[in-house]
């Protein structure tokens, strides 16, 4: 469970990422996160695991209170928490297993990293994790041999190999034309209704948010100002979120998806 209780975040320049924001997500949830650019999405995403830290409020995650832990508890506490971002994040000059494998590197001692002597269990991990995403026959091929959805499955295989019960990703398609997106995204609903981890992802398609998620929260300023079914978002909720009529959130949509092809 993940519970936001009063927290904000300021910046340095005296932005408020985050306004006075409470929030429960439980676990299993598979919950997108619209708004405008610099809304307060990628800060709520992101202070979970502590890559941002709040300036006010308690965030807890399964009871933990995140800005309690340092040093070995911090790097403890994220090895349970995935994240995915926009950019692949790959070593593009080698295998696609290589790269996912690197996901077991915190738990191996230095000699097996150091000579790539992975044990038997966690390739096996690795090829499952693969299969999960539907590319294990590239399981072997360099990764800049794949196209861009393929690199985002490998992404998100390294991911699952880490073993977390939370996912957050933080504009996972934006960089994908509309078919690939809509094929990760098959993915990301695949692995929570299988594995019941909770997903949480920031996402500028509106469309792909209320298709796939179960719960979408709409910040505005650092503010939440929808927390409710995706089924039950309508065209006056839109409006309030984005400050704009919902043809124009839609139009604004189709834009960013052409400009993708």
């Amino acid at each position: 469970m993940i519970q936001f209780e009063n927290v904000s975040k300021i910046y340095p320049n005296g932005y408020k990422g985050l306004d006075d924001v409470s929030l429960k997500i439980e676990q299993g949830e598979f919950v997108a996160i619209i708004g405008l650019s610099g809304a307060g999405k990628s800060t709520l995403i992101r202070s979970i695991n502590r890559m941002i830290d709040i300036n006010e409020g308690t965030l807890t995650v399964d009871g933990t209170d995140v800005l309690t832990l340092s040093g070995k508890a911090l790097r403890s506490f994220r090895r349970n928490i995935g994240m995915i971002f926009q950019s692949f994040n790959l070593v593009s000059r080698t295998t696609v297993i290589k790269n996912v494998l690197q996901a077991r590197v915190p738990d191996l001692p230095f000699w097996r990293v150091f000579l790539g002597m992975y044990p038997r269990e966690d390739k096996i991990l690795a090829l499952e994790a693969l299969d999960k995403v539907g590319i294990l026959e590239k399981a072997y091929s360099r990764v800049d041999q794949l196209s861009g959805g393929q690199q985002q499955r490998v992404a998100l295989a390294r991911t699952l190999a880490q073993k977390p019960n939370i996912i957050l990703a933080d504009e996972p398609v934006a960089a994908l034309d509309p078919v690939t997106a809509k094929q990760v995204m098959d993915d990301f609903k695949k692995i929570n209704k299988e594995t019941n981890i909770s997903i949480l992802l920031n996402i500028h398609h509106v469309d792909l948010a209320l298709e796939y998620a179960d719960r979408v929260i709409g910040i505005k300023g650092g503010k939440i100002v929808y927390d409710g079914l995706a089924s039950e978002v309508d065209k006056k909720t839109l409006e309030y979120i984005y400050d704009k009529p919902a043809e124009e959130v839609s139009a604004e949509v189709s834009t960013s998806e052409d400009k993708n092809l």
